[in-house]
C-alpha cells in the first residue's frame, strides 16, 4: 500500500470520528479534510476542488430556489390543507400522514418538506389529541424513503448522479460494463418505491410497540402582551363552511378565538361546531407568534380595509411591535380617525394593553400611552422611525411575511412541469425550443437543465424573490458536499478504494450478491454515524471498484448506496431530518434504534433482493 493511499485512508477515518463526535460542524469537519489532503500532496488542488463543480451539487444550489418558491407562495401548506384531515386513531393519523409525505419528497427536496411541515404537523397532532412522538419520527421517516424514489427525492441522488456522470465522462468502466451517463428520473424508483411501501407498512403496522407515546407540551412563550387582533374570512377562502375545529382554530397555542362579528351580530363564547361564513369577523387574543400564524393561514386576512391601502404589496411586508409613546399624535384617538395608515404607512392589526381584553373593532380602539401596536408593514418601516419619538421602542418579528397564496398554483406548475419535462426528455431525447422563427437546439434535458429552468421561471413569475432565494440557499450543505466529493476522489486516485474493495470482494470469495450485501451494509452503517452525503460520495469510488474487480454490472452498487446512504433511521445524526424532529417529538436517542434498525434491515433486504433483479449482475 502506497503512502498517498495510506495518508488518504487515516484522512478519511479521522473524518468519520470528527463527525461521530458532533462537536464541529460538518462543513469544518470535511474542509479541513480536504485542506489535510491538499497540504500534504496526496491531492492536486485541481482535482480537489472538482466537487464543488460537480453536476450534483450545482443542481442541489439550483433547487433550493425551487424550494424557495414553493416556501414563499405557501404551497407546501396549500396541499397540506387537503392532505391532512380529522383522524380518530394514531394508526390512521400516521398513515394519513406518512403517506402524502412521502409522495411529496419523491419530487421535493426531502430536507425543506420537513421543514415546512414539522409546525404543521405539531399543530394537527395538537388538534387531534394525538402525541407528537407518535408523529415526528413517521414524518422523518417517509420523507426520507419518499426521496429515495426519484432523482430529485433527495440530495443524495443528485450526488451520486453528478459522480456518476462525471465517471462516465472520464470513461471509466467496470469490467465489461460501461457506465451509464446519469441515471434517469426514475432509475431509483425500482428500489424505492418498494421500500418505501414496505417501510410505511412496517412503521404503521408497529408502532404500537416501537414508537414512543410520549407527551410533548407545545412551547408556546410566555408573554404578558396578548394581542386582540380581527381577521376577516374571505369571501373565496377554503374555510367557508368549516366549523371552528375543522378550520383548526378551535386549539391555537397561545390563542383563542374570543368572538364572531357576523352581519353586525355578536356570537360570544363560540363553539366549535359553529359553522364559518364568508366575510365573518373573528375577533382572537393571543401572543404575537400566534397572531403571526394567523396571518399565514390561507383564506384568513386582517379585518381592516387599510390593509390593501398600504403601498408594498402584502408579500413585500411583515409584522412589526411598536409601543406607543406619550409623545405620539393619536394618543387619545381611536385608530381610524387618527389616520394611522396614512400617517405613517403602516396598519395597525392587533393592540395589547397589559393584559386587558379590548373589545370592539380595530379601528375603534382609543390609543394610550404604552399600548404596544402590532403592525403590518414594509421592512423600511423600522429604519424610517426608529429614532422617532412617537415610538418607545420597534421591534420586526421575524419570518412574519405572508406566503403569496395567489401564486402557489403557480408554483406547483412549475414543479410539475419540471418533473415532466426532464421525464420526456429521457423518452424522447433532444428537445428544440421555437421562438418564432428562431430555433434553439436544448438537447436532452438533464436535472441541472430541468431545476435551472425552474429556478428561472420561480424568479419570473415573482413565486420568490433574490434576497428570498440568497436566505434558503444552505451554504453549509453546499459546502460539505463539495468537500466530501474531494475526499472521495482521493480515494480512487491513490488507489486506496481498490484495495479495500479487494479485501470485500476476497471476503465474499467473488460472490456479487454478498458484496453487494457487504457494500450496502458498510454504506448504511456510515450513513448513521455521518452525513448521508458523505457516505454516499465516500463509498462511491469502492462501489465502482469492487464491481471492476468482480467483472460485474455497477448498476445494482450504485442503486445500493443511493438507497442506503439515504435510508438512515437508526440514530438521530445519520439524516439532518432526523435531528430536525429531534426536540418537537421529544426523542431520545434509544427510541430511534427500537423503530430504525427494523427500518435498516428491511429496506436491505429489499433493495439487495430487488436492484440485481432490474439490473442483472
Amino acid at each position: 500500500m502506497g503512502t498517498d493511499a495510506v495518508i488518504a485512508l487515516v484522512v478519511v477515518g479521522l473524518v468519520f470520528v470528527l463527525l461521530a463526535t458532533n462537536r464541529l460542524p460538518a462543513d469544518i469537519i470535511l474542509m479541513g479534510g480536504l485542506a489535510a489532503l491538499i497540504l500534504t500532496g496526496v491531492l492536486p488542488s485541481r482535482q480537489a476542488l472538482q466537487g464543488f463543480g460537480n453536476e450534483g451539487l450545482v443542481t442541489i444550489a439550483v433547487l433550493f430556489v425551487v424550494a424557495a418558491g414553493l416556501t414563499e407562495t405557501g404551497a407546501v401548506n396549500w396541499l397540506t390543507d387537503y392532505l391532512f384531515g380529522r383522524v380518530k386513531s394514531v394508526t390512521l393519523a400516521i398513515l394519513r400522514l406518512m403517506v402524502p409525505t412521502a409522495a411529496m419528497s419523491a419530487f421535493v427536496n426531502n430536507t425543506p418538506v420537513v421543514a415546512m411541515l414539522i409546525p404543521a404537523v405539531n399543530d394537527w397532532a395538537r388538534q387531534n389529541r394525538v402525541p407528537a412522538s407518535k408523529l415526528m419520527l413517521p414524518l422523518s421517516y417517509a420523507a426520507i424513503l419518499g426521496g429515495t424514489c426519484t432523482l430529485i427525492g433527495t440530495s443524495t441522488n443528485l450526488i451520486v448522479n453528478g459522480l456518476l456522470i462525471q465517471a462516465h465522462d472520464q470513461q471509466l468502466a467496470a469490467g465489461g460494463h460501461v457506465l451509464p451517463r446519469g441515471l434517469g428520473m426514475f432509475d431509483p424508483t425500482w428500489v424505492g418505491l418498494p421500500a418505501t411501501l414496505f417501510g410505511i407498512a412496517l412503521v404503521v403496522l408497529a408502532h404500537r410497540w416501537l414508537l414512543p407515546a410520549r407527551a410533548v407540551a407545545a412551547p408556546v412563550r410566555q408573554d404578558p402582551r396578548e394581542y386582540t387582533t380581527e381577521m376577516l374570512v374571505e369571501p373565496a377562502s377554503p374555510l367557508v363552511g368549516k366549523t371552528i375545529e375543522e378550520a383548526g382554530l378551535r386549539h391555537l397555542p397561545g390563542l383563542y378565538l374570543a368572538e364572531i362579528n357576523r352581519d353586525g351580530q355578536v356570537l360570544p363564547a363560540v363553539s366549535p361546531q359553529e359553522r364559518l361564513r364568508a366575510n365573518d369577523r373573528l375577533i382572537f387574543v393571543g401572543i404575537v407568534e400566534s397572531v403571526r400564524d394567523l396571518q399565514r393561514i390561507r383564506g384568513l386576512v386582517p379585518a381592516t380595509n387599510q390593509v390593501f391601502k398600504l403601498d408594498a404589496p402584502r408579500s413585500d411586508r411583515c409584522l412589526i411591535e411598536a409601543v406607543i409613546s406619550d409623545r405620539c399624535p393619536i394618543v387619545g384617538k381611536t385608530i381610524r380617525d387618527g389616520r394611522f395608515r396614512s400617517r405613517y404607512n403602516a396598519v395597525v392589526i392587533g393592540v395589547a394593553r397589559e393584559g386587558e381584553r379590548l373589545k370592539g373593532k380595530i379601528g375603534d380602539i382609543v390609543l394610550r400611552r404604552g399600548d404596544t401596536v402590532l403592525l403590518e408593514a414594509p421592512p423600511s418601516f423600522v429604519e424610517t422611525h426608529r429614532h422617532s419619538r412617537d415610538f418607545y421602542l420597534i421591534s420586526p418579528i421575524e419570518h412574519s411575511k405572508p406566503p403569496r397564496y395567489e401564486k402557489a398554483g403557480t408554483a406547483l406548475a412549475i414543479l410539475i412541469a419540471m418533473v415532466l419535462v426532464v421525464s420526456l426528455s429521457e423518452s424522447l431525447g433532444d428537445l428544440t425550443l421555437m421562438l418564432g422563427s428562431l430555433k434553439i437546439g436544448l438537447g436532452r434535458i438533464t436535472m441541472l437543465k430541468g431545476a435551472l429552468l425552474a429556478a428561472g421561471a420561480m424568479l419570473a413569475f415573482r413565486c420568490c424573490t433574490l434576497s428570498e432565494v440568497r436566505r434558503a440557499i444552505d451554504w453549509q450543505v453546499l459546502v460539505a458536499i463539495g468537500a466530501s466529493i474531494g475526499i472521495g476522489t482521493s480515494l480512487d486516485v491513490t488507489g486506496a478504494a481498490q484495495l479495500v474493495a479487494g479485501y470485500v470482494v476476497d471476503s465474499v470469495q467473488h460472490n456479487p450478491w454478498l458484496a453487494l450485501l457487504v457494500i450496502h451494509a458498510m454504506t448504511s452503517l456510515l450513513t448513521e454515524l455521518v452525513t448521508n452525503n458523505a457516505a454516499a460520495a465516500l463509498m462511491f469510488p469502492f462501489v465502482l471498484a469492487t464491481a471492476q474487480q468482480l467483472d460485474v454490472n455497477p448498476m445494482p452498487f450504485i442503486i445500493s448506496i443511493i438507497t442506503a446512504a439515504s435510508a438512515s433511521f437508526a440514530t438521530p445524526l445519520g439524516y439532518q431530518t432526523n435531528l430536525m424532529v429531534y426536540g418537537p417529538g421529544g426523542y431520545r436517542f434509544t427510541d430511534y434504534l427500537r423503530i430504525g434498525v427494523p427500518l435498516n434491515i428491511l429496506v436491505t433486504l429489499v433493495t439487495v433482493t430487488i436492484a440485481p433483479l432490474v439490473w442483472p449482475f
